[in-house]
């Protein structure tokens, strides 16, 4: 590449990631506020409960993940994460495991249920008719999980750009003719 081609070159790459740097920063507020909200709601939904109706003793003794952080696999450009939701059984998946005959007479009822492939929701450890406040705090921190997994991504794609911009820098000094 000649000096004018990396020049342009450095400018549209010190463009984009200036433009990063200015989604990161609205994402940060956005997270911020999702999860000031979320507190808010939760703080809410304790007071109209009661605060022993709302707070660790009622967490399932095993829990499971709803969602999972997944990142993608790539040799010449930044890394990409997102969040991928764990699925409820579908209605076609509900029934006996195995194809073989069941027998049905002399059941044993101590038996352990078998673990479902999707976590049950964590409202249901609260009780069956939980107030909206709580429902409104699931939802915040929910978007809050997806919003730092966005930041994520654009923070890799940042420090990516940071180093490719280094990298043309670099030639541009090498190419300037008195360099020392």
């Amino acid at each position: 590449m000649a000096g004018p081609e990396l020049r342009a070159a450095s400018d549209l790459l010190l463009l984009q990631l200036l433009r990063d740097l200015e989604e990161l920063e609205a994402k940060r507020e956005a997270l911020n506020a999702r999860v000031e909200e979320g507190w808010f709601s939760l703080s809410k939904a304790r007071y109209a409960m009661g605060a022993k109706s709302v707070g660790p003793l009622q967490f399932a003794s095993r829990m499971e993940p709803h969602c999972y952080v997944r990142t993608s696999e790539t040799q010449d450009g930044p890394q990409k994460l997102w969040v991928v939701r764990a699925v409820a059984d579908t209605p076609e998946e509900v029934g006996p495991r195995e194809p073989a005959l069941r027998r049905r007479k002399g059941l044993s009822r101590t038996s352990k249920p078998e673990p479902s492939a999707a976590p049950e929701d964590p409202l249901n450890w609260f009780g069956i008719l939980v107030p909206h406040s709580l429902r409104q705090a699931q939802a915040s921190f929910q978007e809050g999980l997806q919003l730092a997994a966005d930041m994520a991504s654009l923070q890799i794609r940042i420090n990516w750009g940071r180093s490719q911009f280094q990298g043309l820098q670099e030639k541009l000094r090498q190419l300037e003719p008195g360099a020392a």
